[in-house]
């Protein structure tokens, strides 16, 4: 989405908090898009917002979410569509 973005996470041992995580992502995320896109500082919101997934139901429902959020903004007729989206690595969320 050219205004937001959706990702998932999902907590290691000994990993980052979640509000360093997401600091640190958008200081390097920023950098790079002042740097090579020549996009003006600032680019992300201060705050954040999560969503704990508890089911494969709830998974499914952001999953779906997140996708077709292209669609609902007339970016794209189909989520597959969409350049900027797809999987690294599939969460198994048992219910």
């Amino acid at each position: 989405m050219p205004d937001h973005v959706h990702f998932f996470a999902m907590p290691q041992l000994e990993a980052k908090s979640l509000r360093a995580m997401m600091r640190d992502w958008k200081k390097w995320t920023m950098r790079r898009l002042v740097e090579e896109a020549r996009v003006a500082a600032p680019v992300w919101q201060a705050e954040f917002f999560d969503h704990v997934l508890r089911s494969r139901t709830s998974y499914a429902e952001k999953w779906r979410y997140a996708r077709d959020n292209p669609v609902r903004a007339g970016l794209v007729a189909q989520p597959d569509d969409w350049p900027f989206q797809g999987e690294i690595e599939t969460f198994r969320i048992s219910d």
